[in-house]
Formats: structure tokens, C-alpha cells, sequence
């Protein structure tokens, strides 16, 4: 632990730690775009530039780390004249498109302009154009916005697991694109859309649907993950508009997977069912809640007249709420059946009596020293699992997969083994 000055703040930090990362932590704000707590740090854009006393010029926030006896000053005229300098530099090919970028409103680079960008440019000359690419049905591109903050590249190589976007080009001329033009693969590629700082990356299902401002926001729990990461849930009018991630570090940090993201798009597909239907003469006929509950009703008690009520089981899904798992007991309890149960996909029971491995945090997965896959799809069946594993085994936990098939975990594996059932 080192003694630095914030502001005239007196605090007492980790010595590994950034400054940024320290003034976080005490609450004193320093403007950012690259930085990203959970991505490595690269300090390319400049806007963290604050004063350190005894240092010739300003530094980077995110990549100066804390000293003993430092002294840093966040509101100085030689830090304020450094920001508002990086900040005309970000503003010279940014376009003026706010009222018809869908990031108005939750923009970061339009927040910090206001408060260090000038009413008037000094720039004359011709903006640069940068042509859109298609990168698929889920991330929209508007690459002129681009600031070239490389967020969504190191997200590509550190969390996903897959580098698919990357930078071509110096200066004013680079580009984020995918090299060869295709489609993001990996499952967490929506949250390139949260970590952007600008428009050029925004939901291609939500564009031009609603305003940050029109919508109100639902803390809840993922549905589709299998780790119950938190989210956030924006509504309006009653209608559920997109799906966001929830920062919560000892779960999913700041990402979600894609499934949780866009699945709200199935809350109005025209397959889905939106009244009750029973089958009479062989035909499914659509009817009212309260004919098919009885209908069900009858069947049951049918059934427990004929066979008895232990011929009467129920099956409920594991990420039903712990409300409707008590009422679907209560219910089936109330036939005389025993018979429930939430394991839908398990077979054998025959070890249901003995002790069961002691449960973990997910955030403790990233310590594991080895991690053994055994006949999953850990990738697609649940991708925040697989980027804790991802980070194990970058930090040199060994990880083994034994399964039916080979798949491509895009991570580092000591072994992988492939089981013939012939």
C-alpha cells in the first residue's frame, strides 16, 4: 500500500494499481474512452491526461501507476488544457450526426464534449468518410463515428476469445474492421455494442426504435446463460425495447451473452404462442385460460382415478422463479403426487444420495490451477462459464476437454480428447 494525494485527497492505495483506478475508487472522476476496467490497458486516447506533480508534462491516468507520495491533480488548468486539446483532437472527424445516432442521449464522447470540447471549431478542412461494414444480423456499423478507442478489438482478443475485429491503417486513416468481410461468431459479440463510447457500434435489432431517455430501466436476472448474470431490462409503454448487461463482478462482470441480449425479439415473433390451445379430435383449438385450465384439471384427475395419483409426475424448468416453483409443488402436491423435480436433462439418479461436489463462485473458476470439461459445449451452453475458464486458462490454469466431439473452444487446452461411441 502506497499514501497518494487526489485532489488533495489523502488516500491509501494498492501500488499495483493505476491512478485512474484509484480515483474510481474515491469516487473523483477523470474522463476516459479507452479504458475499460475489465480490458487491458492501452492509453490511446488520451483523455485521462492529468497532472503529476514533479512530471514535466501530463500523464495518463489509466496506465501512470500510483507511487508513494504522489500528488495528482485532476482539475489543474495544465490537466483541463491537456483533456480539452485531446478532446478538439477527437471532435476534427467525429461527425456532428447526434440527433440521428442511435447512441444519443447515453453517448459518451457527446457527455464529455459538453463539458471539455469548444462551441466552435477551429477545423476547415474536409471530414474523413469511412465506409460501413457488414459484420452480421446483430451489430450495426457507422464507422465514421469511430474514435479508434480499440475497446471492441481487445474485448474480441481478451474475453471472447477470438480476434475478429482489428485495426488496418495509421492515423487518421486506421480502421476497425474484421479484415475479411464476415460475421462476428463469437457469442458475447453484442457486448461490443455496451463498451463502444460512440455510435459507430449499436444494436442492429434496436436501431432507430427508442431514446435512452424514453425508456425505463428493470434491474433482473438473465434467463438463457445458466449463471443467472444480472441485467437490466428497458421498457417503454410496457413494451420490452433491448436487453443490457448489469455490472456485476463476482457473476458476469460487465458482459452478457448474446441469447440473453436479443432473445427479448421473441416476445413479439409471429410463431410465438399467445393463447392457450388444446388438442380435441386430434387438432390443436385455440381457447381461453380458464376452459384449458380446466381441461388440464381433468385430465389429471383422470389420470389419478385410473392409475393413482404416484402416476402423476411434474417436470419444471431450473430457471423458473423460486414464486412459480413453490406454486407448481403446492399445486401438484395438492393431487397427492410426490413426483417433481427440476433436473430435466439428467438420467441417472443412482448417486442422488451422496455428497455432491462443494459449489464455487464463478469468479473463482479464473483461480482453478485445472479445469476438466466432460461431454459439454461449454462455448454455446454457457458463455460467461466459458470466459471465466478463458481466463484461467490464460493466466495457465490447464484446461482438458473430454468429449464426443472436437469443438473449438477458443482458448488455450492442454488436452482434448474425442470419445468414439462406434
Amino acid at each position: 500500500m502506497v499514501n497518494i494525494e487526489i485532489d488533495g485527497i489523502p488516500l491509501k492505495v494498492d501500488s499495483a494499481k493505476m491512478i485512474i483506478q484509484a480515483a474510481d475508487e474515491a469516487g473523483i472522476d477523470i474522463p476516459r474512452f479507452c479504458y475499460h476496467k475489465n480490458l487491458s490497458i492501452v492509453a490511446n486516447c488520451r483523455m485521462c491526461l492529468v497532472e503529476v506533480d514533479k512530471a514535466r508534462k501530463a500523464l495518463p491516468a489509466c496506465a501512470t501507476p500510483v507511487a508513494e507520495g504522489m500528488k495528482v491533480f485532476t482539475q489543474s488548468e495544465t490537466a483541463l488544457a491537456a483533456q480539452r486539446g485531446v478532446m478538439e483532437f477527437l471532435l476534427i472527424n467525429h461527425p456532428l450526426d447526434c440527433p440521428i445516432c442511435d447512441q444519443g442521449g447515453e453517448c459518451e464522447l457527446q457527455d464529455l464534449s459538453l463539458g471539455y470540447g469548444s462551441g466552435i471549431s477551429r477545423f476547415s478542412e474536409k471530414k474523413r468518410v469511412v465506409k460501413d461494414k457488414d459484420i452480421g444480423p446483430l451489430v450495426q456499423t457507422d464507422m465514421t463515428r469511430c474514435i479508434h478507442c480499440t475497446r471492441c478489438v481487445r474485448f474480441g482478443q481478451e474475453i471472447a476469445g477470438i480476434k475478429e475485429l482489428g485495426a488496418t491503417g495509421r492515423g487518421e486513416h486506421m480502421e476497425i474492421g474484421t479484415y475479411v468481410e464476415h460475421s462476428l461468431a463469437s457469442e458475447l459479440s453484442g457486448n461490443i455494442i455496451d463498451i463502444c463510447p460512440v455510435g459507430a457500434l449499436t444494436s442492429k435489432p434496436f436501431r432507430y426504435k427508442a431514446r435512452a431517455w424514453e425508456m425505463t430501466s428493470h434491474p433482473s436476472i438473465a434467463m438463457h446463460d445458466a449463471v443467472g448474470s444480472s441485467v437490466e431490462i428497458h421498457t417503454r409503454q410496457n413494451d420490452v425495447m433491448r436487453v443490457v448487461a448489469r455490472d456485476n463482478e463476482s457473476v458476469n462482470q460487465s458482459w452478457i451473452s448474446d441469447r440473453d441480449r436479443f432473445s427479448y425479439l421473441g416476445l413479439k415473433h409471429p410463431d410465438r404462442l399467445l393463447h392457450p390451445m388444446i388438442k380435441q379430435n386430434g387438432e390443436w383449438q385455440t381457447t381461453d385460460w380458464q376452459t384449458a385450465l380446466e381441461f388440464a384439471v381433468e385430465g389429471i384427475k383422470h389420470v389419478k382415478t385410473k392409475n393413482g395419483a404416484d402416476q402423476i409426475a411434474g417436470l419444471i424448468s431450473p430457471t423458473a422463479t423460486l414464486e412459480e416453483a413453490y406454486l407448481f409443488q403446492k399445486w401438484l402436491r395438492n393431487f397427492g403426487s410426490q413426483n417433481i423435480d427440476h433436473r430435466l436433462r439428467q438420467q441417472d439418479f443412482s448417486d442422488a444420495g451422496q455428497e455432491q461436489f462443494s459449489p464455487i463462485c464463478l469468479a473463482e473458476v479464473e483461480d482453478c490451477d485445472a479445469i476438466v470439461l466432460l461431454g459439454c459445449n461449454v462455448r454455446s451452453e454457457a458463455p460467461l462459464l466459458a470466459h471465466r475458464i478463458r481466463q484461467s486458462a490464460y493466466a495457465g490454469g490447464l484446461v482438458s476437454d473430454i468429449n464426443f466431439f472436437k469443438t473449438d473452444l477458443l482458448m488455450p487446452t492442454d488436452r482434448q480428447g474425442v470419445v468414439n461411441t462406434a
